[in-house]
């Protein structure tokens, strides 16, 4: 208890990073629970439809790697992830 009163209080920044992070892991553990079906629709469908959306504007001769691409640059985890 001693090393307790030794810390200053925590700041408004800490705290808020401390509630975002659990935040994340309730989320993680939501998603772990869900069906197949409402997996994809709330982890992959929004972001694939926008790929192919745009994929179909631009009709690339290498669409695969194109879509893939288009992914990896449009990743909406990638910031919670830490990979760019």
């Amino acid at each position: 208890m001693a090393e307790e009163g030794n810390q200053p209080p925590a700041t408004g920044e800490e705290t808020a990073e401390a509630i975002k992070q659990a935040e994340d892991v309730q989320t993680k553990m939501n998603l772990q629970a869900l069906p197949i079906r409402a997996y994809l629709d709330q982890t992959v469908v929004p972001i694939l439809l926008d790929g192919m959306s745009a994929l179909v504007k631009e009709r690339p001769p290498n669409s695969v790697e194109w879509l893939a691409t288009y992914l990896l640059k449009n990743n909406p985890q990638a910031a919670n992830s830490g990979s760019s």
